[in-house]
């Protein structure tokens, strides 16, 4: 039993002639008829009733139609499968990174594209996360990485991963000890802060406590680089995850505490426009955005627990 035996079977089932059947293969009746004389004699039962006006299926053909069907779909599906695989992934394609996004994965990101997806033109748009879900909106990107985002109907998002949102800053400013600082002692402390707004958010999702932060601010920027230089300087402390100052962590010119009653957190989320078309290319370059996360989150590079669920 063969797939071209199955699938002459089934036509001849479905037209219940064997003329119309060799019609649609555009093939010889008495090659229609040979398959299945030569499938009956395989199987040792009789598929069709041969009567004047055409091909009655018996009890056996019934059964084998069944069968028939989910092996051709199965086949169909397989073959669809493995074309997909063959095509070629190439066009232009934009992503909205965040800072940490950006440090965590952006390099590795880079390489590959660069190494496996030659005719891929990627271009990787670095912002704050409020900024990167503007752009996402506006259609300056495909893709998007923003954290805490706000709901919004227009964009389907799921969650890529938490992290512990930290203390760091100077051992001047935050004191030498590993202790966590509980948030009222944090919220005495010079703090350096992202402007208030969606950039803020995404370090911290409650209003409440971000006020109370706000108090002994003395600057308020939108500028990584100028709250990271504003930290060694000793001028304040900064909320951030580990990753956003991995290389001073590890430098050891700023340390950092974990902040107790309430811990912090933050949420990562991946998004694109509900209107933007899935196609190969989106999907590739999601996977392979997801899949750097993951295997840096895997081998504790980016502290962080995974939340993301692919769909089946």
């Amino acid at each position: 039993m063969d797939i071209r035996q199955l699938t002459y079977f089934s036509a001849v089932y479905d037209l219940k002639n064997l003329s119309h059947a060799a019609g649609r293969f555009n093939v010889a009746q008495s090659a229609i008829s040979h398959h299945i004389s030569k499938l009956e004699a395989e199987l040792g039962v009789l598929l069709f009733a041969r009567k004047p006006r055409g091909m009655e299926p018996t009890e056996a053909g019934i059964r084998l139609y069944s069968h028939a069907n989910k092996i051709l779909q199965a086949t169909k599906a397989a073959e669809r499968d493995m074309m997909r695989e063959s095509e070629e992934i190439a066009g232009e394609f934009a992503i909205g990174l965040t800072y940490s996004v950006m440090k965590g994965i952006g390099l590795e990101l880079m390489q590959t594209i660069i190494r496996d997806y030659p005719k891929i033109r990627l271009t990787i748009v670095e912002s704050l996360s409020g900024t990167t879900h503007h752009s996402l909106l506006s259609s300056e990107v495909d893709l998007a990485l923003f954290y805490n985002p706000q709901i919004d109907r227009r964009i389907a998002m799921q969650t890529v991963l938490e992290e512990e949102v930290l203390c760091v800053g100077t051992t001047s400013v935050i004191g030498k000890t590993r202790e966590p600082i509980a948030f009222e002692e944090l919220a005495k402390l010079p703090i350096l802060l992202l402007r208030h707004g969606a950039s803020s958010r995404a370090l911290i999702d409650r209003p409440g406590l971000l006020n109370k932060l706000m108090v002994n601010a003395p600057l308020q920027l939108n500028s990584i680089s100028g709250i990271t230089n504003g930290m060694l300087a000793g001028l304040g402390c900064t909320i951030a995850p580990k990753i956003f100052v991995n290389e001073q962590l590890q430098a050891g010119t700023l340390h950092c505490r974990p902040v107790s009653k309430p811990e912090l957190s933050r949420q990562l989320f991946i998004g694109n426009r509900r209107n933007y078309p899935s196609n190969p290319l989106f999907e590739t370059v999601k996977k392979l955005i997801l899949d750097l996360i993951f295997a840096n989150v895997e081998n504790g590079i980016w502290e962080a627990d995974y939340l993301y669920k692919r769909k089946s």
